[in-house]
């Protein structure tokens, strides 16, 4: 890896007395891939504030559309060439030596707001009209195929005056149904990824704080799609409250099965027309509220 790096100009050796370690990370294909580990440097940043957009809301834009294409980028963050002043700061340290980043790394606390913000910037005229845009992962959408071809040749062409590049064995072309973010979109609405489905009826019962805490991470991402979701997972989430001992009960092993059931039946969301009447629906008990929103 430190020789690939090396080659395409991505990392330059460091002579400093200073580095952040280096660690190592599986991959879904169990090849392992290299982590720099910038919590140190990250504690002395100052934090950039800059809104990452809401996934939710980026899915919302897609109504109406029924042609997509998705782009991915072929080398993400290393797009960002960092700034003279800063490379001494990504030094780090391997068995081989010391390096330091010319191109901008993952893992600085700054490295999403940095790359969302200029991906924000280059497709600008087509944000939330064609395109829809989370860090390196890019959605063209459109009403009909004939409508597709244009904004797709547009963001083709800004790739291109920029320097960006796509990598193609994850980039999708007018496609009618596609995966995105974690979900499915299609003309019908938005719906849960069945592989996601399929991870989370394979997720082993939580044995201790730190694996219930995975397990809720990951049932939260769908959290809309699960009605009375609140009420579900009240038993697991009263067991992350401080100072109470975990302890596993039948309820705790129910309200498992009971989210692991509720993402196979996980219904499709229909994008909203703001054209049209809203109706709200909402409830409360002790422990959750709750509400729908739906059209006719």
């Amino acid at each position: 890896m430190i020789e690939y790096l090396l080659a395409k100009g991505l990392i330059r050796p460091s002579t400093l007395p200073y580095g952040a370690p280096e660690l190592f990370t599986p991959n879904p294909d169990r090849s392992l891939r290299m982590c720099i580990d910038y919590r140190s440097l990250n504690k002395q940043t100052i934090k950039k504030k800059y809104l990452i957009p809401r996934i939710d809301d980026l899915l919302d834009q897609l109504r109406g559309a029924t042609v997509f294409s998705k782009l991915d980028l072929q080398s993400g963050y290393w797009e960002i060439r960092m700034a003279d002043n800063s490379i001494h700061k990504t030094a780090f340290q391997t068995r081989y030596g010391s390096y330091e980043y010319m191109v901008m790394p993952s893992g600085l606390t700054n490295a999403p707001a940095t790359f969302q913000a200029e991906m924000n910037h280059i497709l600008c005229p087509l944000l939330d009209e064609c395109v829809v845009v989370y860090l390196d992962n890019i959605l063209i959408y459109s009403r009909d195929m004939k409508q597709h071809v244009v904004p797709l040749r547009h963001v083709f062409d800004i790739l291109r005056q920029e320097q960006f590049y796509l990598k193609l064995s994850k980039s999708e072309l007018a496609l009618t149904k596609v995966q995105f973010l974690g979900h499915m979109v299609s003309a019908q609405g938005v719906h849960v990824d069945p592989k996601k489905i399929e991870a989370v009826h394979a997720w082993k019962m939580p044995e201790n704080v730190k694996e219930l805490q995975q397990f809720l991470g990951f049932a939260n991402y769908y959290i809309r799609f699960v009605p009375q979701y609140a009420k579900i997972a009240t038993p697991l989430t009263n067991l992350l409250k401080k100072n109470t001992p975990y302890t596993w009960e039948t309820r705790h092993q129910g309200a498992v099965e009971q989210l692991k059931q509720a993402s196979t039946s996980a219904p499709v969301l229909i994008l909203p027309d703001p054209e049209r009447d809203y109706v709200i629906e909402a409830d409360a008990s002790d422990q959750a509220v709750g509400a729908v929103m739906m059209q006719e």
